[in-house]
C-alpha cells in the first residue's frame, strides 16, 4: 500500500525526531509500502526518505513547481517518482488521491494543516482511509488534549476522535494501518 506521511520540512529539528523518521521510512520500505510525501529532502520529510531510500522503497515525491523556482525547498533527490504541482492546494489533493492511509509525524503550521484537512475531509464522508499520529516523545499530546476539550465543550462530536488514532509506537501504528487499510481495500472491491 501507499502510505503518506506528513512532517516537518525543517533542518533546524532535533536530531533525534530526524532517526525517528528514518527508522519509520525504513520500517515502511521493509514492510513493502510505498512512501508518498511532500518531496523535501530535509527534517521528517527528508528522514523517512532517506529511510525509504536505504531500504529500496518505493518512494512519490509530489511537490509545487514554485518550491523549485524559488528556493524554498530543497527535493529529496532519490525520489522513485515526482509529481509536480501548480500550487499548495493541488499538492494536498495529489497526496490524498495517491495514498491509501495517513500518518501525521511531528511538524508545524504546514503539517497540523494537512492533518485537519484529512480529518475534515474523511469527517465529510469524502474519504474513509485510516489516519495514524506517530506521537514521538509526546509531541502531539497537547493536541490530543484540545480535542478532548473541543469534545467535552462540544465544539466537535465525539466520534471525530474515532477518525484517527495516535501511537508512541511505529510497529503498533503500522499494524493499524495494515489493518484498517485491508478491511477499507476488501470493501470496496
Amino acid at each position: 500500500m501507499k502510505i503518506c506521511v506528513y512532517g516537518a520540512a525543517s533542518s533546524l529539528i532535533d536530531n533525534h525526531y530526524i532517526e525517528a523518521g528514518i527508522e519509520l521510512g525504513k520500517e515502511l520500505a521493509k514492510r513493502g509500502h510505498g512512501l508518498v510525501f511532500g518531496g523535501g529532502s530535509h527534517g521528517m520529510m527528508g528522514a523517512l526518505a532517506e529511510g525509504a531510500f536505504e531500504e529500496k522503497g518505493y518512494i512519490l515525491g509530489i511537490i509545487p513547481e514554485f518550491f523549485k523556482e524559488a528556493g524554498a525547498e530543497v527535493s529529496f533527490k532519490n525520489c522513485t517518482e515526482y509529481i509536480y504541482t501548480d500550487t499548495m492546494r493541488e499538492r494536498k489533493r495529489e497526496l490524498e488521491e495517491n495514498s491509501n492511509g495517513f500518518i501525521i509525524t511531528p511538524g508545524g503550521i504546514g503539517t497540523l494543516d494537512e492533518f485537519f484537512e484529512i480529518l475534515t475531509l474523511k469527517q465529510l464522508g469524502r474519504h474513509n482511509k485510516p489516519i495514524a499520529i506517530y506521537n514521538i516523545d509526546g509531541f502531539f499530546d497537547e493536541l490530543d488534549a484540545m480535542m478532548d476539550k473541543s469534545i467535552e465543550k462540544e465544539f466537535i462530536t465525539h466520534d471525530c476522535k474515532e477518525l484517527y488514532s495516535v501511537f508512541d509506537n511505529k510497529e503498533e501504528m503500522l499494524e493499524y494501518l495494515e489493518t484498517v487499510s485491508y478491511t477499507h481495500l476488501r470493501a470496496h472491491e
